[in-house]
């Protein structure tokens, strides 16, 4: 119930009012029955662009510490994400990923739709990054449909670090929902994995029109702060 009031009495008309997206291949996303909607993440705000162009309810997986801050603040923080549809997943330690495809597939095997990026983390620098297997995981052993989705534009208009974002133009483009049937059986075999995510961030890829990185996103953020921190080292100081 609050999730419904709250997406179409403000999130919709809201953000439908500041960005006024382009929607594009709406009807591959399937009216009813469990799939996944798995897309490139270039900004906070991909989520609620997500949740307010879909009809359907859609879930993501969110990290533990949006449900978990202090006080009145962080109370209204969980209700929020709650609202939105998001699952609170524990990412630390080393069952984190286990964790998340366990939540994922309590939504698809009760008929939901559920939002995956991929990726894992917001891209630092616009370009499509190597996916992760969970979504390849969770397809299998369902066998729910992966719809790809590339949101383009929100890069430009809330970059991570960017507290507000800029008005420019957005397009949420949807493409034919895979199937993955003829790996039946497969869910535990790494190769079956690891081409199933590929096939994934390929026509993610080719909706979106980006450069692809064959590399994690998280490895790559770490090596440019890296990067950054040692070109400031190595500037010359001024008096």
């Amino acid at each position: 119930m609050f999730y419904r009031l709250f997406k179409c009495v403000a999130l919709v008309p809201l953000l439908r009012w500041l960005f006024r997206p382009r929607i594009e291949g709406l009807a591959h996303v399937p009216a009813a029955g469990g799939a996944i909607v798995a897309g490139n993440h270039q900004s906070f705000c991909d989520q609620f662009l997500l949740g307010v162009t879909l009809r359907r309810r859609i879930n993501f997986l969110a990290k533990m510490e949006y449900f978990t801050g202090k006080g009145l603040r962080g109370r209204l923080a969980a209700a929020f994400f709650r609202g939105i549809g998001a699952i609170p997943v524990d990412r630390s330690g080393n069952g984190a990923g286990r964790a998340g495809v366990e939540s994922g597939l309590a939504v698809l095997r009760g008929g939901g739709l559920l939002g995956i990026f991929p990726e894992g983390t917001r891209s630092h620098d616009g370009r499509l990054y190597k996916g992760r297997v969970g979504v390849a995981a969770m397809a299998l052993r369902t066998g729910a449909p992966v719809v790809p989705c590339a949101i383009i534009g929100t890069f430009e208009a809330q970059p991570a670090g960017r507290r507000v974002p800029s008005i420019v133009p957005l397009t949420l483009r949807f493409g034919e929902p895979l199937d993955f049937s003829r790996y039946a059986g497969m869910q535990d075999q790494r190769a079956a994995l690891r081409a199933v995510t590929d096939e994934i961030m390929y026509a993610i890829l080719v909706l979106s029109g980006q450069e692809y990185v064959d590399q994690y996103a998280v490895d790559a953020k770490a090596e440019a702060h890296t990067k950054t921190l040692a070109e400031q080292a190595a500037a010359p100081r001024t008096h």
